[in-house]
């Protein structure tokens, strides 16, 4: 099909683990042409699951990309992971597409992963769809899920389909109002639909106030519609059965007529260097700017670039920029990706989703361009969630230490949310993830692809220092061993700052006492000593240094001796500022069944954590929330299954840095043994 940008819809299927996606993928490329036959999670053989772990687990990691034409659409169709373990691909995901797609288990309802995503995508200015899938499942009460629905995300979500035949087919209560539905009248829901479409535009309120439904042009209800999807004012809820293909079909329908195309969503949040929001504009003929979303290592085509087009048209054979470097690379081979097939193009427009192959420089987050005009610019970042849990590992055989460090470097080219760590001061090689599941699928992943396994341990919890008081310190270095001697004297002052803020280096010093060349190694002698902490061996954070006297001598004065009087004033000053070592605060949220809320309750509180509030959702579920230090839940995963028979799951996220208790302040300072530089 040859298109151009209007018919470009891209989308993404989001929400909960479970609830169907992957199946609703294969259902929507089989009913748009695309696959002669549904592939089935069971047996591992969808188009999505392709990797090892996803066949293994039954479940996405990573997310999955295909192209359907249907009616005068091309649809991009993103299927994405439901586990919160896995969220970094899934919000990638949403930095490539106008729609959020959040699916919903009839039988389930409202899940803790159907609020994320519908928070993510509102965040990120995405039309949003809510799609109920298995509504032919046993028992399901749609009327009821509908109104909870509305309950919990607000009165604009309404259906713009509804199920009947005893939920064998839907139909359209959008464009039409007759028919008979299984739970609702069709002219009502048709009417509900309507006010709140129209009511988004005074031009077309009024015309229908006067005229009634048949003054609108289908021009103005879809220019409203899509006002109204832009705005967040309307969030349709459609209905399918991916099994059945009950509404795929319809779905399809949905994405070709309603959903805005590049052209009609919100502008992409570019910033150039001074933060200031810039105008990209979808026109084919404008420089290419394009933002890489998604980095895969395949080890048949080697390294692929997945970039949205904002701007421009990507030709094969063309040279591009990467971020602000004058260096350009060649696109020698342009994909479009469909599902496990990889299928060359000679050409990608704006709003089209293309890959580029063999280029080693490409990252996340990366902006392709083929103009310096260009540099400098580059997409508002997704908020990934912290990755909190960590391992400690080493190879398992002696000799493969580069071979592990670059299969991590790999990895962590994939995941925005797997980091790798490396501690100078333990040689300790640290990766952090968003869960034990998340770190133990990519140690799998690591062996199967590159052939490295590792001994694992748990880490240091990553703890800081600060100080709660302000004091000032002093130091002069001095040495004298034949020739040229080193001095340097340094008068300096901490205070703390709010949590958070960081580290400011100020410069006070009057007269020229200092002479300003030798600032610079001063502050690095401060950073030197912040790295390596003052009373436990921790970064050290939020606090202010300032510069006020010192003395220099004309030729012993060099750049070391005021690195390490820098330093040792610095630490002269802690010492006497009240140092205190943080501790990172999590978020948590538990979702348990309803009894088992006492024994998880107590659970957190013998953990230090303090319980901020209880919800009560869909099928008897209980969702806890609360705050705790992060190093109290370093078993918390196996608590939790033995506490609720495998039923309960839950999800952290960083809030803050606080104190640790005196006792352990205690402890961390015992068990370090500080090693200073000697003069």
């Amino acid at each position: 099909m040859s298109y151009n940008t209007e018919n470009i819809r891209n989308a993404a299927l989001a929400g909960h683990a479970g609830v169907g996606k992957t199946t609703l993928f294969e259902a929507m490329l089989h009913a748009g042409g695309v696959i002669q036959s549904i592939g089935s999670v069971e047996r591992g053989t969808t188009q999505s699951d392709t990797d090892t772990q996803e066949k293994a687990r039954g479940h996405s990691i990573d997310s999955c990309i295909a192209g359907i034409d249907h009616g005068s659409s091309h649809i991009n169709l993103l299927d994405t992971a439901g586990y919160a373990d896995f969220r970094g691909a899934t919000l990638s995901a949403f930095a490539a597409v106008e729609t959020a797609l959040i699916v919903i288990n009839a039988s389930n309802g409202i899940e803790h992963g159907t609020r994320r995503m519908m928070e993510h995508a509102r965040e990120r200015g995405l039309a949003r769809v809510i799609v109920i899938n298995k509504i032919d499942a046993d028992g399901v009460d749609l009327a009821e899920l509908v109104r909870a629905i509305r309950d919990e995300f607000g009165n604009e979500c309404l259906p713009v389909n509804l199920p009947a035949d005893n939920n064998n087919r839907v139909l359209d209560c959008f464009f039409h109002k007759d028919g008979k539905t299984d739970f609702s009248s069709l002219a009502e829901a048709h009417q509900q639909i309507l006010d709140q479409v129209v009511e988004i535009n005074e031009a077309t309120m009024g015309a229908y106030l006067e005229d009634g439904e048949e003054a609108l042009t289908p021009q103005q209800l879809h220019e409203a519609f899509e006002q109204c999807l832009r705005e967040g004012h309307l969030v349709p809820i459609c209905f399918v059965s991916a099994r059945t293909r009950a509404g795929v079909l319809e779905l399809l329908e949905i994405c070709d007529r309603l959903l805005p195309n590049p052209n009609e969503a919100n502008p992409p949040p570019f910033r150039d260097d001074h933060d200031v929001q810039i105008s990209v504009e979808p026109n084919p003929s404008s420089h290419v700017v394009a933002d890489v979303f998604k980095v895969i290592n395949d080890p048949f085509v080697g390294k692929l670039g997945v970039f949205r087009v904002w701007q421009g048209t990507v030709r094969r054979d063309s040279q591009l920029y990467i971020d602000d470097n004058r260096k350009a690379f060649k696109v020698c081979h342009l994909f479009r990706l469909n599902g496990k097939t990889h299928v060359e193009v000679d050409q990608a427009i704006p709003g089209d989703i293309a890959a580029v192959a063999k280029v080693e420089d490409i990252h996340f987050d990366a902006v392709l361009h083929d103009s310096h005009d260009e540099d400098g610019i580059h997409l508002d970042p997704m908020h990934f969630p912290q990755p909190m849990f960590g391992l400690a590992l080493e190879p398992k055989h002696k000799g493969q230490e580069q071979k592990l460090s670059n299969a991590l470097s790999r990895l962590s080219e994939e995941d925005p949310c797997f980091r790798m760590e490396h501690h100078k001061e333990l040689n300790e090689t640290v990766v952090r993830g968003l869960s034990d599941l998340h770190l133990k699928i990519m140690l799998e992943r690591m062996k199967d692809r590159y052939g490295v396994e590792v001994v694992t341990h748990p880490p240091r919890i990553a703890y800081r220092e600060t100080i709660a008081g302000s004091a000032e310190g002093h130091h002069r270095h001095k040495k004298q061993t034949g020739g040229a001697g080193q001095f340097g004297e340094v008068f300096l002052r901490v205070e703390p700052l709010e949590r958070g803020t960081g580290f400011q280096f100020v410069d006070a010093v009057k007269g020229g006492v200092i002479p300003g060349q030798f600032l610079p190694a001063i502050e690095k002698g401060v950073r030197q000593a912040m790295e390596t902490g003052a009373i436990a061996g921790f970064p050290m954070q939020d606090l202010r240094v300032t510069v006020y006297d010192g003395k220099y001598h004309p030729v012993d004065s060099k750049e070391v001796a005021f690195v390490s009087a820098g330093k040792k004033a610095f630490l002269d000053a802690v010492n006497k500022a009240r140092p205190v070592v943080l501790e990172p605060i999590v978020d948590v949220e538990v979702s348990i069944p309803e009894l088992n809320v006492g024994d998880v309750t107590g659970g957190l509180a013998g953990k230090r954590a303090r319980i901020m509030g209880t919800d009560a959702k869909h099928g008897g579920e209980i969702v806890i929330k609360a705050q705790a230090p992060l190093a109290e839940l370093t078993d918390y995963p196996t608590e939790l299954k033995a506490m609720t028979g495998g039923r309960g799951r839950y999800s952290l996220d960083l809030s803050h840095y606080e104190p640790v208790p005196p006792p352990v302040q205690r402890q961390l300072s015992d068990a370090w043994k500080p090693k200073l530089d000697e003069d």
